[in-house]
């Protein structure tokens, strides 16, 4: 199974810099966005095969989340079932025969840290969100979670340490979900690798200097380890300032 998580930082704008014909080329069985930045019916996707799951912000032009599916899911939830979080459509979950599957665009703590504290609320919300879930069956979980867990995960962790992001808490947060028993499925299986991330800034020049950071992820229950195949961070697929993550399952 091929899953295929993208943030596309406006969809309206994305499909007019090739977004349909990489879906098309990927053919992936779960295809998940973040970030779509529009209200129903301000875009008709024509995507022959798929069921699509939408959930849009109550304000306009912002946030959003979208999963287009090839098997119809058993049951299908927005949000987390928390008011204070589920003005922004950042959450939806599928739920299949042997897991769950989720697609999270977890807050930005924005400049100079203003939505740290909410950001830090929506973190323990979400986690206990999860392991809800997984009192059923595993969870799998993608999308621009709004960290860079580890130094190796971007260019330049000196000077970012106290930027939103790569706080010492967000950071924190995400070493706890790991520890929680969620595996970080691109580090599963390049632990060491450097250089590769998936958001470059639209100024000075980031991408092509590659001065990124890995903040896109596809993490999974450890119950599901065994049918790991592989992860991967298509880095040379443009149309936003993120790059599409990607997850094989056997």
């Amino acid at each position: 199974m091929k899953f295929i998580s993208w943030n596309v930082n406006g969809i309206r704008a994305c499909v007019q810099k090739g977004f349909v014909d990489f879906f098309k080329e990927a053919d992936a069985d779960i295809f998940c966005l973040q970030e779509t930045k529009m209200q129903e019916g301000q875009l008709v996707l024509d995507l022959p095969g798929y069921h699509q799951y939408w959930n849009s912000a109550v304000k306009k032009g912002y946030s959003g989340t979208a999963i287009f599916t090839k098997e119809e899911p058993l049951s299908v939830t927005y949000g987390l079932g928390i008011e204070e979080h589920d003005q922004e459509g950042r959450v939806i979950t599928l739920e299949f025969e042997d897991f769950y599957f989720i697609t999270v665009y977890t807050p930005n703590s924005q400049s100079e840290l203003a939505r740290l504290d909410y950001r830090m609320t929506w973190e323990d919300a979400f986690l206990a969100y999860l392991k809800k879930l997984e009192e059923t069956k595993p969870v799998i979980f993608c999308g621009d979670l709004n960290v860079a867990h580890k130094e190796i995960d971007l260019k330049n962790p000196k000077t970012n340490r106290k930027n939103a992001g790569f706080t010492d808490e967000e950071r924190a947060k995400f070493s706890a979900l790991l520890d929680a028993g969620f595996i970080d499925t691109y580090r599963y299986f390049y632990p060491d690798k450097e250089g590769i991330y998936s958001w470059w800034s639209y100024r000075f020049k980031a991408r092509e200097k590659n001065a990124g950071w890995r903040i896109d992820y596809f993490c999974t229950s450890k119950a599901l380890e065994s049918r790991l195949e592989d992860a991967k961070i298509l880095t040379d697929v443009f149309g936003s300032d993120h790059c599409p993550v990607e997850l094989d399952l056997k």
